[in-house]
Formats: structure tokens, C-alpha cells, sequence
């Protein structure tokens, strides 16, 4: 076999992120977890259900986890950070600041944080906002 130069560049960025993370992290197998029986955090008021964290088949580092949020609250203060995120919305209501610009999202709403972007959600709303977060890059 005849490995080009560029064969050889492309296959450095996989490497590199599979030997990062190869020795904390383990491949994610599949599974099925009723939400009932998801492990619960508690923090005050809040909630949070880690879902999984892992590798994905390609060496790609995906977390996801459910927050609850109770009205007036905050998970953390807003911050960046190098990975990327996604925030879908299941109940309530949730004001997400990201890169300076605000906006409310409620049931079915959907938000996405770039990489090293400052962001911040807060629940604005009068009842629980529910929703999960996919982080790629974690």
C-alpha cells in the first residue's frame, strides 16, 4: 500500500482525537434506559440526568444529559468552553443567551452553542423547564 501525503495528513486529526480521549472514556454501546431509571443529580431545585458519555464508532466524544430547571434558575453562570452544544426543549420555558443575543425558546424549541461561543440559559418561566443537552467535542 502507497500512502500519500495527504492519505497520511487526513488520518492525523482522527488519531489525535481518538488517543485523547481512548483512555477515559469508553466506546458507547447501545442501549435503552426508560427515563425513570436514569440516575438523578440534585443540585437546590434543579435536576440532572446524565444519558451517556462517550465514544461514538468514528472516535467523536458525544455527552448528552437532561436538566430540570425550576423557575428563576440557572444551571451554572454563563461561560464558554470548546465544546459544541445542542439544547432541545421539552417543557417550560428557557431564555438562552448566546454571543450576546437572547432569545426564549419553549416546547419543541431548539438552541446551538459554536464552539468557545459565551452562553448562558436561565428559566424565565413560572413552571420547570425541562430539556436535554447533546455535547459533541466534550
Amino acid at each position: 500500500m502507497n500512502a500519500t501525503r495527504r492519505s497520511v495528513l487526513q488520518v492525523i486529526p482522527m488519531l489525535a482525537a481518538s488517543s485523547a480521549f481512548a483512555s477515559d472514556s469508553p466506546t458507547i454501546s447501545s442501549f435503552i434506559k426508560p427515563f425513570d431509571e436514569l440516575p438523578v443529580k440534585q443540585n437546590g431545585q434543579n435536576q440532572s440526568r446524565p444519558i451517556l458519555d462517550g465514544l461514538t464508532h468514528s472516535g467523536g466524544h458525544l455527552e448528552v444529559h437532561e436538566t430540570t430547571l425550576a423557575p428563576g434558575s440557572e444551571p451554572h453562570p454563563p461561560h464558554q468552553h470548546e465544546h459544541e452544544e445542542l439544547f432541545l426543549m421539552m417543557k417550560g420555558t428557557l431564555t438562552v443567551t448566546i454571543a450576546g443575543k437572547t432569545a426564549v425558546i419553549g416546547p419543541g424549541g431548539a438552541a446551538f452553542v459554536h464552539s468557545n461561543e459565551l452562553h448562558g440559559v436561565r428559566n424565565t418561566g413560572t413552571e420547570n423547564a425541562q430539556y436535554f443537552v447533546v455535547a459533541t467535542g466534550v
